[in-house]
C-alpha cells in the first residue's frame, strides 16, 4: 500500500528526472539562459509537487486533479527540451533520454489517474497496483 507520497513510482521517476535537469541546466551554455534554465526546472518541480500535493490532499478527485496538472508539466518540460536541443544546449542524445524519461512519468501518471478514474468505494487514496507502472 503506498502510505507515502514518496513510494509512488510516477513520484521517483520524476524525482529522477527533476534531478537530471538541474544536472543539465548547471552546465554552460544552458546556465546562462535564465529563462529557459528557470523555465525548465520549474516545471520538473512541479511535477514532483503536483504528484505529493495531490497525495497528501487525500482525496480522490483531489488526487486525480493534481496528477493531472503534474501531466501536464511533465508535457511542459519535453517542450523545453527541444527548445534546449534547437539551441544547442543538449545533444540528441541528451535529449532523448530526457524527454523519454519525461514521457515515462507521463505515462505512469496517465495509467495512475486511469486507475483512480476507475477505482470504486470510498473517495480516499487506497493501495495501488503494480499495473500502473510503465518501463
Amino acid at each position: 500500500m503506498a502510505e507515502r507520497f514518496e513510494d509512488l513510482r510516477a513520484w521517483k521517476t520524476s524525482r529522477t528526472l527533476t534531478n537530471e535537469v538541474y544536472a543539465v541546466t548547471k552546465r554552460d551554455p544552458f546556465q546562462k539562459d535564465w529563462a529557459l534554465k528557470d523555465q525548465i526546472r520549474r516545471a520538473s518541480i512541479s511535477v514532483m509537487s503536483n504528484i505529493s500535493e495531490g497525495f497528501e490532499s487525500r482525496t480522490r478527485a483531489r488526487f486525480i486533479d493534481f496528477l493531472g496538472r503534474a501531466k501536464a508539466s511533465a508535457g511542459e518540460v519535453r517542450s523545453q527540451l527541444v527548445i534546449a536541443y534547437d539551441q544547442e544546449y543538449l545533444s540528441a542524445d541528451e535529449c532523448n533520454r530526457l524527454s523519454d524519461l519525461a514521457d515515462k512519468v507521463s505515462r505512469q501518471l496517465y495509467n495512475l489517474i486511469q486507475y483512480l478514474e476507475e477505482g470504486t468505494g470510498a473517495d480516499r487514496v487506497r493501495e495501488l497496483p503494480a499495473e500502473y507502472e510503465v518501463r
